[in-house]
């Protein structure tokens, strides 16, 4: 009989690589039914209620107390979730899952330029810095910008879904400089709250058409997997993995998400996948390679005896 425990981390891995890539594709689909921002705030009014309400029901010190708590709330709802999805849904207007879920896969290499940039983090050398050079070659060969019209869809997706990447990485970043008492799980929840509010806002300030809810069918699943599964699971999952397997491992998830979208894309949704979308995919990730070069060789080996555990 199988040993469910022993394969835990992997099988949660997966899931959650799964589920994000999957939210992609939920993205596209709702995008039918509902103008972008007015979308990306319905996804977190419901994964707000849902994990807020298991913080409330489960933690001892739930609720925001000091002045890091509320710094820490309003950095992560206010880029992480509000900026960073409005763009990131807006974008997908003009891309396909695979596209956008590429594009993504840049937080890691991001993260790391901001991070040096800001706190002085040592971790882009020569080679590094070439790193992050050849991710945005790899976003150019996806984007595959016409130079004579900069402004056609693809190029312009791709556009706004960076600007959401620049602004989850300078949150990410500047979550490491204040101080909160609450855990992550709880952050996470009222910063979705409070994102989900904003984007309100937002949508209401752009001139979208407000409306309830859809109903149809599949307007519901993708809302339904978007709010419930790739949100307020999927970040409980994140956060229980980074707590026992690390940063390291946990970033490898964003070069899992991209192939779960694109193939999910194209047997969904018959989306088409270029060449130059796979060539750009794997430049990316070249670039992710040199980055954490360093980062790679500490944790290689228990990279390799975690994969032998399959």
């Amino acid at each position: 009989m199988l040993d469910v425990s022993r394969y835990r981390d992997i099988i949660l891995f997966f899931l959650l690589a799964g589920l994000w890539g999957g939210s992609f594709v939920a993205i596209e689909v709702g995008l039918a039914y509902y103008p972008p921002v007015l979308y990306a705030a319905y996804r977190f009014d419901i994964a707000a209620l849902v994990l807020v309400t298991y913080v409330l029901l489960t933690e001892s010190a739930p609720l925001p107390r000091t002045r890091g708590d509320v710094a820490a709330i309003g950095l992560s709802g206010g880029l992480n979730v509000a900026i960073n999805n409005s763009l990131l849904f807006a974008g997908q207007q003009y891309t396909t899952s695979g596209i956008a879920s590429i594009t993504y896969s840049l937080v890691p290499i991001v993260t790391a330029a901001v991070a040096a940039a800001w706190i002085g983090e040592s971790g882009l050398d020569a080679r590094g810095t070439a790193g992050v050079v050849f991710a945005f070659v790899g976003v150019g060969l996806v984007a595959q910008p016409d130079p004579a019209n900069l402004a056609d869809g693809v190029t312009i997706g791709v556009g706004l879904i960076f600007l959401g990447v620049i602004a989850v990485s300078v949150s990410s970043v500047g979550l490491r400089v204040v101080e909160t008492s609450l855990s992550s799980v709880a952050l996470t929840g009222w910063a979705m709250l409070f994102g989900g509010l904003l984007m309100h806002g937002f949508s209401l300030s752009l001139g979208e058409t407000q409306r309830l809810p859809a109903t149809e069918l599949p307007a519901l699943v993708a809302l339904g997997f978007l709010g419930v599964l790739a949100s307020a699971v999927a970040y409980t999952i994140y956060f229980t993995l980074l707590d026992r397997l690390g940063a390291f491992e946990i970033n490898l998830v964003a070069y899992v998400v991209p192939v779960v979208a694109t193939v999910t894309g194209v047997l969904l949704l018959s989306e088409t996948v270029t060449t130059l979308t796979v060539v750009g995919f794997v430049v990316i990730f070249a670039g992710f390679v040199l980055v954490k070069r360093h980062a790679i060789r500490e944790e290689l080996p228990k990279l390799a005896s975690w994969v032998v555990r399959l």
